[in-house]
């Protein structure tokens, strides 16, 4: 089932409602804080193009960077003199979006690519579908809307049968699944419990969220090709170890759902604020 909304221009935004376990929120859209969170190395052709791409609701942009050698850092900042640039801590990129999202303060954590292959002006949509109730948003290329110049038709042909394993083991309805583009809540960072170093990252945020119960939607995403310089990506590894994340993810279940979670936390500030009351 594929659901609409309109937008501020009058043309239509979709997002797939994949799971829905939790109630959603009453009420209106309310603004967040939104950290963009970017890993770079060695991207000094094409992280300016990025940079001057990315609207003005963003509010703190992360570079994570993984020890460049060439112009990347000098290049940012002098397009955007107020990016946060974080050494990476260890080494591939699942390594550097936990260090990044480590590092954010925004209520809203978006992750995307410093290649151009990924349009920063999309992340209004994702940062849209949070606002109005959910809690997980993922980029597809494949689904209405979307689409990708950049990838091979054996990629393509990977990508479709890890998404079938997928969707056959956790019963969702997912239309991508090797795409890191994707958006959450920053208070959900800690029941993710995120571990994966490499590519992989990407499949076990969507493990991690489906089986805690969170409202998960898809959005449609343009893919374009690299602008410059070559991917780190391979291929066949790079799939076995996104399988070996989903098989793995199945065969431990989570101790805690999203409602456990929002308990616990609700729970931890009221304490707080009775504590603060009584030495006050």
């Amino acid at each position: 089932m594929t659901s609409a909304v309109t937008n501020g221009n009058g043309s239509a935004e979709h997002a797939k409602p994949l799971l829905s376990s939790l109630p959603k929120p009453s009420g209106g859209a309310q603004t967040s804080s939104v950290s963009l969170v970017i890993p770079v190395r060695n991207e000094a052709r094409n992280i300016a193009w990025v940079l001057e791409q990315i609207a003005d609701d963003v509010d703190e942009i992360i570079l994570v960077d993984g020890e460049s050698t060439d112009a990347t850092l000098i290049t940012a900042r002098s397009y955007r003199p107020d990016v946060k640039v974080v050494a990476q801590e260890g080494t591939g990129k699942g390594s550097a979006l936990r260090t990044g999202f480590l590092a954010a303060t925004g209520d809203v954590i978006v992750m995307m690519d410093a290649d151009g292959s990924m349009s920063p002006q999309e992340i209004r949509h994702y940062v849209h579908f949070l606002a109005n109730g959910y809690d997980f948003v993922k980029g597809s290329r494949f689904m209405g809307g979307g689409g990708s110049l950049d990838i091979t038709p054996f990629r393509r042909l990977g990508n479709r049968f890890l998404l079938s394993v997928f969707n056959n083991l956790y019963g969702t309805e997912l239309t991508d699944l090797c795409y890191g583009f994707c958006a959450f809540h920053r208070r959900y960072l800690d029941l993710l419990d995120l571990t994966a170093t490499g590519f992989e990252i990407e499949a076990e945020m969507t493990v991690r969220a489906v089986q805690s119960g969170l409202r998960i939607a898809e959005v449609p995403s343009l893919e374009m090709p690299r602008r410059a310089g070559k991917s780190n990506l391979r291929a066949i590894r790079d799939g076995r170890r996104v399988l070996e994340t989903t098989l793995r993810g199945r065969r431990a279940p989570r101790q805690r759902n999203a409602g456990q979670f929002i308990n616990e936390l609700g729970t931890s500030s009221l304490a707080s604020e009775a504590a603060a009351g009584s030495g006050s």
